[in-house]
């Protein structure tokens, strides 16, 4: 692949993309990069007691009532937000906050089936080598295949989680007792990204101890939870329950993975400016839109641009450039819109698709 120093399809205003470095902002906001450890401790810990709490008051209420519907909705709101802070530790610096990973892998991590470990691929992510091509498990080109696509992204929520308990309670054991397997398990099914056909790039060893004591703390987790049910002290609806709840956060995260992006790029190799054109920074009620895109995740065009910043400085960051930059600069550039907007310009996109986004969607596999 060839990389393209700037691409008309990433401008809304069809002009070619303009310059835009990351060293050109950098200045501005250079005090809000370090982290505010109490922060995050505060954020999670408290976050986690809202999800818990809310998801027991939703199993103990009275069914269909008003309480059980409410604690559902703010269950799942609270789960999406914890889950979100594993984009957060992988940007951490590897000796950062070690506690706090740790933490958040026993709360969070291992009982969703999903520890940090899975997200140790989002580097390709911000890659201007992988950056929406195949090689990013982070990118479906939706805004350039047909709706189909789209389509099927959605339709597969339902399965997420099934597959996740598969892996812990049976291809992790086994994988254990046979090597093949867990290469191929570590290479193809260990990672928290939307593309099917992913692989590693960067395979870890088939022994690695972290890993290992990982999937076995998650199968530990799974199997627990098979005792239980076995033994009749967690019925099948408080389980269907539960799957249920997990489909709803699950399913606010999808939706907000297809706003995140405008999902142009044909699987060229494009530069960092084009990559942050690409993104868009969400823009709305902030309380809602801090619902629905929690720890920063709404200002993901400007973590494209500056990954290192933390989510708790993205919004200062965000209004200090819009009001110190140039009116000529080219982060003024970059997308803002509402979630609905963006979501029905994606879909837009992907109806004027046409031939071309079939002959896109059969090289992507």
């Amino acid at each position: 692949m060839t990389e393209r120093n700037s691409s008309p399809r990433f401008d809304a205003t069809g002009m070619e993309s303009p310059i835009l470095s990351a060293r050109d902002v950098k200045p501005i906001v250079a005090d809000l990069f370090p982290l505010n450890p109490s922060i995050y401790w505060i954020d999670l810990l408290t976050s986690t007691m809202v999800a818990y709490g809310g998801a027991w008051i939703y199993l103990s209420a009275r069914p269909y009532s008003l309480l059980q519907i409410v604690s559902f909705v703010v269950a799942g709101i609270a789960l999406f937000r914890i889950a979100t802070f594993m984009h957060e530790i992988a940007h951490m610096r590897r000796s950062q906050m070690r506690l706090f990973k740790i933490v958040w892998n026993v709360l969070v991590g291992v009982p969703l089936l999903t520890p940090s470990l899975f997200y140790s691929t989002h580097a390709d992510h911000h890659s201007n080598k992988h950056y929406g091509t195949p090689g990013d498990g982070e990118y479906l080109p939706f805004g350039s295949t047909p709706p189909s696509a789209i389509i099927r992204f959605l339709a597969i929520i339902p399965i997420v989680p099934i597959l996740a308990i598969l892996r812990a309670l049976i291809l992790v054991p086994v994988s254990l007792v046979v090597p093949p397997l867990r290469g191929w398990l570590l290479e193809c099914a260990s990672a928290a990204v939307i593309s099917p056909t992913y692989r590693r790039r960067q395979v870890p060893a088939i022994w690695d101890p972290l890993w290992i004591l990982t999937d076995l703390a998650c199968f530990g987790y799974a199997l627990s939870i098979v005792y239980f049910v076995v033994s009749g002290y967690i019925s099948i609806m408080t389980i269907a329950m539960l799957y249920l709840l997990i489909l709803f956060s699950i399913g606010l995260n999808w939706i907000r993975t297809l706003a995140a992006h405008r999902y142009r790029n044909d699987g060229a190799v494009v530069n960092h400016a084009d990559q942050v054109l690409d993104s868009i920074n969400i823009t709305g009620a902030p309380l809602l839109i801090e619902l629905l895109f929690p720890v920063g995740l709404r200002y993901h065009a400007l973590h494209h641009l500056l990954p290192s910043l933390p989510y708790h400085a993205l919004g200062k960051a965000d209004r200090r450039l819009m009001t110190e930059l140039p009116a000529d600069s080219p982060y003024l550039q970059i997308p803002r819109c509402g979630a609905v907007s963006a979501l029905r310009q994606l879909w837009r996109d992907a109806q004027a698709a046409g031939p071309i986004g079939v002959r896109i969607r059969e090289s992507w596999r």
